[in-house]
């Protein structure tokens, strides 16, 4: 479904991606792990059209969507919940849902609010409560609603562990995993939390200062003593609690 070949994406004389290369097969959920500053939100930033990549292309279902713009990209199926959530503070959980919806311009918009609620149900008791005054875990569960609200067929995740307790990582993850077993979602995840990642995936990539390192199954990348040491030593048995 995705194809990432030889992707170089720079901010001005700063190469962050250095020929990336990763495809992303329908109904797969693929997982991207590396340290911070390794080029991995730029990764998905550039899959969805900023910053445009220097070299390389992008295919998706076979178009090559390089350089189109990320509301065209958006329209063409992918969304994305990004790093740090970004959910409009100000308004509320109902309106941001709306915004997702407005890709559609509105239509199931009924259906897509039902279903995002069954989902996460924390987001239902909240629909009238603004969005800025969530927890972490509503505004990550809200803005990861708010993608599905556009009907993706490739939902990028960038960190949606990110600074959360670990049991509302289980109820993200476990999410996930739902999605993409019972909806068939295919799903691009980009991770710190390398042991729930590679769990989660059917595939992963280690990233390391912009270039692809390592790939394999979920079950291969764990089970490496280089990626054991450099991402779970340490961390996973508090990860996995």
């Amino acid at each position: 479904m995705l194809v990432v070949e030889n992707v170089v994406a720079a901010y001005g004389a700063i190469v962050a991606l250095k020929g990336v290369s990763l495809t992303v097969g329908r109904g797969e959920i693929v997982t991207l792990i590396g340290a911070n500053g390794a080029g991995k939100s730029t990764l998905m930033m550039t899959i969805c059209g900023s910053p445009a990549p220097k070299s390389g292309r992008i295919l998706f279902d076979g178009e090559d969507i390089t350089g189109l713009p990320t509301h065209v990209i958006m329209r063409r199926g992918i969304a994305q919940a990004p790093e740090g959530r970004r959910i409009f503070p100000r308004m509320t959980v109902y309106e941001n849902l709306r915004m997702g919806a407005e890709v559609l311009e509105g239509r199931h918009f009924a259906e897509d609010l039902a279903f995002v609620c069954g989902l996460f149900p924390r987001l239902k008791e909240r629909l009238a409560q603004r969005g800025g005054t969530l927890s972490g875990g509503e505004q990550q569960m809200l803005a990861i609603a708010r993608a599905l609200m556009m009907r993706p067929r490739l939902l990028l995740l960038d960190e949606p562990s990110l600074g959360l307790a670990p049991m509302v990582v289980r109820q993200i993850f476990a999410a996930i995993r739902d999605l993409n077993r019972d909806r068939g979602l295919t799903v691009l995840l980009v991770e710190q939390n390398a042991y729930h990642a590679l769990r989660l995936a059917h595939r992963g990539y280690v990233l390391v200062n912009g270039t692809i390192t390592m790939q394999g199954t979920g079950a291969e990348l764990l089970a490496r003593p280089e990626v054991r040491a450099a991402y779970l030593e340490g961390g996973r048995a508090q990860d996995a609690r």
